[in-house]
């Protein structure tokens, strides 16, 4: 299964209701789990970024509707990045065209 890393930042409204940002972790990972995803670890993180995830999904789109869905809701903005374990990547170099 493919394999996400997203950097969160608190929004205005997000920050003013921080006191309830750990039931909205667990309702993500309960909405991940149903979309047929796992969220492998969520780390509250001081710099740029207020939290990091790293989360699988079944696929790309339902990987972007998970963080457009978590976005609409206003308490956080989203960076997504797709993350390759060490083997998916040995076989993307094996898999370099000639120039």
């Amino acid at each position: 299964m493919p394999t996400y890393v997203t950097l969160y930042r608190y929004t205005d409204q997000g920050i003013r209701d921080v006191r309830n940002s750990p039931a909205r972790i667990e309702a993500a990972k309960q909405g991940a789990e149903k979309a047929g995803g796992k969220v492998k670890g969520v780390y509250v993180t001081m710099g740029a970024y207020d939290l990091v995830s790293i989360w699988e999904a079944p696929s790309d789109e339902m990987a972007a509707a998970m963080m457009l869905a978590q976005g609409s809701l206003g308490n956080v903005t989203t960076q997504t990045m797709r993350a390759f374990t060490e083997d998916e990547f040995e076989k993307i170099v094996q898999n370099l065209p000639e120039f």
